[in-house]
């Protein structure tokens, strides 16, 4: 396209000179300086292009990872790398139109065309085939592996998802610390490729005007990169206080399940006792800490086994849900092309994903379902995903995104806020509701455990690897830099010595597969600012942690009023159209919360708390 462009130019230049008289080398200079395309007809090109681009990319990365084998590693890696092609020269071409005149909306999808990858390549077609094969083979190599403890072999060995699920519901010390350092074993491989991915990636982001790949990042927040660190910081500030309280409790509770020995006060946490292989979210320890034994709960997950809960009727519950506030159903080809269940023949990334392929028409979810409550949760939020896209399905595809990437996991995760003992026992899958105090703190506790206990992790992820591409942290200190954060956020530790020789941090999904991961971190401080507001719009009375907005379409509208907005406008307006607000604020948290922090403060006291 560039060489077209260029050719269009210089056949007008050959027109100006057979007409023109003898001032025509002045007039030639200026023609060949002006855009052959106003910034509003370049802009709507590039939406095509990237329409018939983003349908092409889309089903090659779908196959990929739901098909994994060395074919579809090499038809990923040409997409990707057609795909790196393409932004770069986008943003090249668009670079022409810097301080021209243009319209708001011009404006706006240029800026967001020159902020619209995640990992950008470097002009030069051998080292953008380069990044393409690294990625893909990074991503594949991570949704491929197995663990085979000492003696297995063949069917013997462990994929990840078997892995985390012995590790949800293991007590077994030994065991839980040979799959942690098993998990681990395959990630070193991943080690100077990704390093080499940082040098591409960051010499791809100066070609843009960035100082690095972080710099890049930090932009999208509609701030100064420095300006966004400060904010992350402060909202992290707003709930750190609970989240010190419950680090607390828990050490405590474990010190008498596995001896003070093994988990001291006063010390960080070892990584592997938290009821998850990366110790993000604790709510598989909740047997361990449950402050009230014996009083009455719900059970979804035995109610999903006892009633038979396939996949396709779990998701058919999560639609439901949205369909109760007056959102579409779902199109017939997400059940006929959605990968719900772990195939039994092939190797495939069981991650859970939301995917808009054709522009959002067909819209798909990629999720290993079993029959609990936490995979019912995760189809929410994947469907939040899907209605966000099918919301602004509309809009130019450079719109098509969430207003920044913490809106789009924010939404199905305010869903999951809903999921009250009340509205369980309305879909049948709970008996009676429990409302005593001691209930009330129980339910607190399990959701602490994932929601709370999450916020560090999501967040030092990123400052990890933001000071990674500023080369604050160099190769050579990856590990000791990525525990040093892990101990200062999370109070956490590995449980035994690790060195350079690793790369724990590849042994998260979201390093090798380039996935921004703040937007997590701002998505569990959002959904609750959500929660609130529209649980005002829907007019409840009463503490939020007792809201459900299920059936209430009053708070749908709100809702979807800001979801088909996508990246239209600024988040601030964005935010205020669903809030009333456009600032962040984590104080939505500890409204939610207040039960469960006076009652940690009171078994907290006299404790060597902090780390």
């Amino acid at each position: 396209m560039k060489i077209a462009w260029l050719l269009a130019a210089l056949a007008g230049l050959a027109l100006s000179a057979c007409d023109s008289t003898v001032s025509a080398p002045a007039n030639i200079e200026a023609d060949a300086a002006k855009p052959a395309e106003t910034p509003e007809e370049f802009v709507a090109r590039i939406n095509d292009e990237l329409e018939e681009l983003n349908r092409e990319t889309g089903a090659a990365e779908w196959v990929r990872a739901t098909y994994i084998t060395k074919d579809t590693a090499v038809i990923a890696a040409g997409a990707s790398e057609r795909s790196l092609e393409f932004f770069t020269r986008a943003v090249e071409e668009a670079a022409q139109y810097e301080g021209t005149e243009m319209s708001p909306d011009a404006e706006r999808q240029i800026m967001l065309l020159k902020l619209g990858t995640s990992a950008p390549a470097p002009d030069d077609p051998a080292k953008r085939a380069e990044l393409a094969r690294i990625t893909t083979e990074m991503e594949g190599t991570y949704g491929a592996a197995k663990y085979c403890p000492e003696g297995a072999e063949g069917d013997d060995c462990l994929d990840l998802p078997e892995m985390v699920e012995i590790m949800s519901d293991s007590r077994d010390y030994d065991q839980l610390l040979d799959l942690w350092t098993g998990w681990r074993t395959i990630s070193p491989q991943m080690r100077d490729g990704y390093s080499r991915f940082v040098e591409l990636t960051n010499a791809g982001a100066r070609e843009l005007g960035f100082d690095n790949l972080g710099e890049l990042w930090k932009s999208k927040y509609e701030m100064s990169p420095a300006e966004f660190e400060q904010e992350a910081e402060r909202l992290w500030g707003q709930v750190k206080p609970l989240y010190d309280e419950l680090h607390c409790y828990v050490r405590d509770q474990l010190a008498e399940e596995y001896g003070e020995e093994r988990v001291p006060a006063g010390e960080p946490i070892p990584a592997h006792l938290l009821g998850n292989m990366w110790a993000q979210e604790w709510g598989n320890i909740y047997p361990l800490v449950e402050p009230f034994p014996g009083v009455p709960g719900v059970d979804v997950t035995a109610a999903l086994e006892e009633q038979d809960y396939d996949a396709v009727r779990m998701a058919k519950t999560g639609e439901n849900f949205f369909v109760s506030l007056g959102m579409p159903e779902l199109p017939d080809t997400f059940y006929e092309r959605s990968m719900l269940t772990q195939p039994r023949d092939r190797d495939v990334v069981c991650h859970a994903s939301a995917w808009p392929l054709d522009g959002g028409e067909d819209v798909r979810i990629k999720q290993c379902v079993l029959p609990t409550f936490e995979h019912l949760s995760t189809l929410h939020h994947e469907l939040g995903h899907i209605y966000y896209y099918l919301a602004y399905r509309d809009l130019p595809p450079l719109y098509k995104s969430g207003a920044h990437d913490g809106f789009h996991e924010g939404i199905g995760d305010t869903m999951t806020l809903s999921m009250t003992p009340a509205y369980l026992a309305e879909i049948g899958l709970a008996e009676d509701v429990a409302t005593s105090d001691e209930a009330v703190i129980n339910q607190q506790m399990k959701l602490a455990l994932d929601k709370i206990a999450f916020l560090p992790f999501g967040k030092l992820i990123d400052q990890w690897r933001w000071d990674v591409f500023a080369g604050k942290i160099p190769p050579e200190a990856y590990n000791a830099a990525w525990w040093d954060l892990r101990r200062q956020y999370q109070g956490v530790s590995a449980p035994v010595p690790r060195s350079e020789e690793d790369f724990d941090p590849g042994a998260k999904y979201h390093i090798p597969a380039n996935t921004p991961y703040t937007r997590y971190f701002l998505a569990h401080i959002l959904q609750f600012q959500f929660h609130r507001a529209l649980c005002e719009a829907g007019g409840h009375e009463g503490p939020i942690h007792e809201c459900s907005i299920y059936e209430n379409e009053a708070a749908g509208a709100r809702l979807w009023s800001m979801m088909e907005l996508g990246a239209s406008q600024p988040w601030p307006e964005a935010l205020e159209a669903a809030t009333g607000s456009g600032e962040m604020d984590a104080s939505a948290i500890i409204d939610y919360f207040e039960p469960l922090m006076g009652w940690l403060e009171e078994q907290n006291e006299g404790q060597s708390c902090g780390w």
